[in-house]
């Protein structure tokens, strides 16, 4: 029994001598299956950037949602009186359908699921119905008081503004990571673009746990904090885009046309400060997508039209072609064996060139070009741009096709026919016409900003594409354009706006035939545009619409669609930059000071004095951040922030503005969630509560009809900015 067990000790000894000093069991690291069993990791999933227009105000970001679960089994519930589970699944399925986008059967069939063994799940899901419910539907729901329906905090993309600039922005879809974390990944446009700058670096947590999972005493965490994702500027005006948007969705329903393209750009700089197009889609839905993925604005060819007159002419006057009252016969004009007629073909006599072009004749084109020559003639358009790609920050530029294969050719791409171009190249090439010669290349990213330290890892500025004519030339074209609207015989007589000087060329192209022989003829079966800018003295903002296939009525013309996006647009997009109609009276303005280190109340009561109104974002004392900055002009009953050290107070937001309430949001920190667009209509924390914690403060927002219109009859007053 001694040498038994002596033995059978001296092999213990042995085996635990080996495990010392190799550190395996069967050829397993020790250390490794210990740090299996105790070491944990958590990850902190990175936010993923914003999209923000120029003004800093949200197009994209990610925004507190909540999970839905159901908990199924019985076991969750200890007291019958309060049960923890669903208890009746018919009635849970009732009532969920009308809150999410799933049917009552499939609901009900999700809560009475068992295993293959016939026994209960703990708790279920709903898939993509489940996700991304907003506080305002998961507080509906938790009214119905369902038991076993619980929430998980959780987080969604969100466009606040629907349908806006979708193809540019584009959308994401939740995809699961090797982590197993859930994230938004860019699927189009930007947010596919810039998929890597705006998903940032997960973080994690490592800790050390027993056996049961509880963190060991004594022992550090480990943490690497997340990047959050680049924040991304844009060019892009949320006023004027929503302004280009709203005249397009009502031309659209109007006029129901095959497809819209809408451009607005800065005419100094080349900033595109809105663009859309028709179909679009829901960036949160992707209803409207489904045969419809190409940004018109870049990645679509079309014929112009006589919108393409405005350069031939520019080159005519460049190249000392053009003589305003010479005369020439119109209506035809013979090339070899083929004929060029009028959009009138019996045309309007012996007449001046200016009136031709005020016309829009095409024999007038045909006659400059002769006058020009084939050559010279293409070397402006090379020099407008046309043929080649702008340099868009944007992927996926197409080019479009300067013809000159036959003599016929270069005739028809002179009223702009059988050439094919870009809306973004006519949008560049006018900035040459309304830039004293110079052309700017259009562009649509402002900056991209490290979203935790606010440095600019990215600045876009204004950028040069050469001279294509003299300040001269482009100054004499203006004037032209300008006629065809003031002028009894121009064809942009509708284009004008009262207080405003307008200028600029329709367009009426032929579509080519699917079937691939010749054009389609009527008048529905037109590419109808206008490419236009104002004011004619001092050009500030480019429009550029082209309306395909409208269904127009009986007594309609062609250009009746593009002038009702247009005109508004150019207007009220004037009006919203402050730039003054010629016959308007100066507002008096107030110039913001630097008010850095000044004592608030102090100068709250200054400010006021002026017209001005005060918002104190902390416990008041020195002033350590304001907006708007110093300079800036602002009229009477403007809010000025002024931010202070120490705890905020909350204000009441009633009847405040969408971009307002961002200004707050952004100096204060606090964690406001915005529901809606217009004005504040209520807030779920109340006025003069201090803010001491980071849960959320839901602020719904009504647009002006839905706030202020009251049994069909509007309010006479609306809230001011």
């Amino acid at each position: 029994m001694f040498l038994l067990y002596g033995g059978l000790f001296f092999a213990l000894f042995l085996r635990i001598t080996y495990i010392q000093i190799t550190g395996q069991v069967e050829g397993e690291e020790l250390k490794a299956r210990a740090a299996a069993l105790y070491q944990k990791e958590a990850v902190i999933t990175a936010e993923r950037g914003k999209i923000l227009d120029r003004n800093g105000n949200v197009i994209a970001e990610d925004t507190l949602s909540y999970r839905l679960i159901a908990v199924v089994n019985p076991v969750a519930t200890t007291n019958p009186n309060n049960p923890q589970h669903v208890v009746d699944p018919e009635k849970t399925a009732e009532i969920l359908a009308n809150y999410i986008d799933m049917d009552e059967s499939t609901i009900y069939k999700i809560l009475t699921k068992r295993k293959s063994d016939g026994g209960y799940y703990y708790q279920v899901e709903f898939g993509s119905a489940g996700r991304g419910i907003s506080h305002e539907i998961k507080t509906k729901i938790e009214k119905e008081k369902l038991p076993g329906i619980k929430f998980v905090s959780d987080t969604k993309r969100y466009y606040p503004n629907g349908i806006f600039a979708s193809h540019l922005i584009g959308f994401t879809q939740r995809e699961e990571q090797e982590d197993g974390t859930f994230i938004p990944v860019g699927k189009m446009g930007l947010e596919l673009i810039y998929n890597e700058q705006l998903t940032g670096e997960n973080g994690k947590i490592e800790y050390e746990s027993d056996a049961f999972h509880y963190l060991l005493p004594n022992r550090d965490k480990m943490i690497k904090p997340a990047k959050n994702g680049d924040n991304i500027y844009l060019t892009i005006d949320k006023t004027i885009q929503n302004f280009l948007e709203d005249a397009m969705t009502n031309v659209d329903r109007e006029y129901n046309p095959d497809s819209m393209v809408g451009l607005v750009v800065d005419a100094k700089t080349g900033e595109i400060l809105a663009l859309s197009q028709r179909p679009t889609f829901d960036p949160e839905t992707r209803i409207g997508l489904e045969n419809n993925w190409l940004n018109y604005v870049t990645q679509e060819v079309i014929e112009p039209g006589s919108t393409m007159k405005t350069f031939t002419l520019a080159a005519a006057i460049e190249t000392g072609n053009w003589h305003p009252n010479a005369t020439y016969q119109s209506g035809a004009y013979r090339v070899l064996d083929r004929t060029i007629r009028d959009h009138n073909i019996h045309g309007w006599g012996r007449i001046t060139y200016l009136e031709g072009f005020q016309r829009s004749s095409n024999t007038a084109m045909a006659n400059l070009l002769e006058l020009m020559g084939n050559d010279t003639f293409i070397d402006y358009l090379e020099a407008f741009g046309f043929g080649k790609k702008t340099g868009i920050d944007l992927p996926g530029e197409v080019t479009g096709t300067i013809l000159t294969r036959y003599p016929i050719n270069y005739v028809t791409t002179s009223f702009g026919q059988g050439s094919t171009v870009t809306p973004i190249q006519l949008v560049q090439a006018m900035t040459a016409i309304t830039n004293d010669g110079v052309m700017m290349q259009p562009y649509v990213i402002d900056k991209i900003v490290d979203s935790s330290t606010g440095k600019v890892i990215e600045n876009h500025q204004p950028k040069e594409k050469g001279k294509p004519i003299s300040a001269s030339t482009a100054k004499q074209v203006r004037a032209i354009l300008a006629s065809t609207v003031t002028s009894e015989v121009g064809t942009a007589r509708n284009y004008k706006i009262d207080g405003y000087e307008v200028a600029g060329k329709t367009g009426t192209a032929q579509i080519p035939n699917p079937n691939g022989r010749g054009y389609l003829y009527g008048k529905n079966n037109y590419l109808y545009s206008f490419l236009g800018f104002a004011p004619v003295d001092d050009p500030q903002l480019i429009v550029y619409v082209a309306v395909k296939r409208p269904k127009l009525k009986g007594t309609e013309i062609g250009s009746e669609p593009v002038e009702k996006v247009f005109k508004p647009v150019m207007e009220n997009s004037l009006k919203y930059l402050n730039i003054n109609p010629e016959d308007a009276k100066p507002v008096e303005k107030i110039t913001i000071g630097n008010y850095i280190g000044k004592k608030a109340a102090k100068l709250k009561q200054e400010l006021e004095s002026q017209g001005l109104k005060t918002i104190i974002i902390g416990e008041g004392g020195e002033i350590i951040d304001q907006y708007p900055k110093e300079g800036v002009s602002m009229v009477k009953d403007s809010i000025v922030f002024l931010k202070t050290d120490g705890v905020v107070t909350l204000p009441s937001f009633e009847n405040w503005s969408l971009r307002n309430l961002l200004i707050y949001k952004a100096m204060s920190g606090i964690n406001i969630e915005i529901v809606g667009e217009g004005y504040v209509e209520s807030q779920s924390v109340s006025e003069n509560t201090m803010i001491t914690d980071s849960s959320p403060i839901v602020v719904k927002l009504k647009t002006p009809e839905e706030l202020f219109l009251i049994s069909g009859e509007q309010s006479e007053e609306l809230p001011q900015d």
